[in-house]
């Protein structure tokens, strides 16, 4: 179809095609293309009482014939004037009206229960909302803005309710607008995103997380204190004192003054006891010789 000519000259048009499933978004895409064409009020007149010239009609009816399949043209074709295909087409689609109502309480719900999740977007969450309240609008339905805004601001997890709390305390809400809400809480997200990046490469825990590096580094602090403890009730017969610039030579002193042997932590080495002593200080003396051909 060519399209009329307006003061700003030709408008060129592509109409979309009604499908089973687009009702919403062909009705809305329609609805603008005819306005801009100035044929719309042969579908809402913008006054009531005022008259709509024949031609108007005819030329809205045309546009609408462009935009419905075969099988939907057939049912309106006997439609006398653009309202009456219009209202045929709605009904169609969108069922009577028992059916319209159920659909609108359906959305009225999924409108109450939506909530933005901890990793979700401020616009994409913003954009369900709207494409609901969309929906229900087209049912005939009013939803006020303030509505939508005061749902954001419920709807909104943890990291909002400090932006959301001063949008409700210093904010007019009823005349806010969602586009307005939507910025304030883009521009938070930002802000919260700078202080993120400016973390760098520290490691954050959370409680659990600490809770449990701290128990475990203290289980590991225990056997060693248990060990050092230990350690220091170990018999002097364990140590070896090392002489600089001299052939090692491993040696201890036995505390036990009755007996004759002492006990080394070492394996395949068999000590040697000092004979020579005159004293019985000397006699209690052991050294271990390890100068090269001693020990098998």
């Amino acid at each position: 179809m060519e399209s009329p000519k307006t003061k700003e000259g030709t408008v060129g048009l592509s109409y979309p095609m009604l499908t089973r499933s687009n009702y919403t978004a062909w009705s809305l895409r329609m609805k603008v293309f005819m306005k801009a064409q100035g044929v719309w009020d042969a579908i809402e007149p913008a006054d009531p009482k005022a008259t709509v010239d024949e031609k108007t009609v005819q030329v809205a009816l045309a546009v609408i014939y462009q935009g419905v399949p075969e099988d939907i043209l057939l049912t309106i074709a006997e439609k006398e004037t653009a309202k009456e295909a219009w209202e045929a087409i709605k009904t169609l689609c969108m069922g009577a009206e028992r059916v319209k109502e159920a659909k609108v309480q359906m959305l009225k719900g999924e409108f109450e229960s939506l909530v933005m999740k901890e990793t979700d977007q401020a616009h994409d969450f913003c954009m369900k909302l709207s494409g609901i309240v969309t929906n229900i609008r087209v049912l005939g339905e009013a939803v006020e803005e303030s509505s939508m805004v005061r749902k954001i601001l419920r709807g909104v997890p943890d990291k909002f309710l400090q932006i959301s709390s001063n949008i409700e305390q210093f904010g007019d809400i009823k005349v806010m607008t969602m586009e307005e809400v939507v910025g304030r809480l883009k521009a938070h997200e930002e802000r919260m995103r700078g202080k993120t990046e400016n973390v760098g490469g520290q490691l954050l825990l959370t409680e659990e997380e600490w809770a449990k590096k701290t128990n475990k580094s203290a289980g590991c602090r225990k056997p060693r204190r248990e060990k050092e403890k230990n350690r220091d009730q170990i018999p002097k017969a364990n140590l070896a004192k090392l002489e600089d610039d001299e052939p090692t030579l491993l040696f201890t002193e036995c505390d036990n003054k009755e007996g004759d042997m002492v006990l080394l932590n070492e394996e395949k080495v068999v000590p040697k006891h000092d004979q020579k002593g005159d004293t019985k200080a000397d006699k209690n003396v052991w050294y271990l010789d390890l100068a090269p051909g001693k020990i098998q």
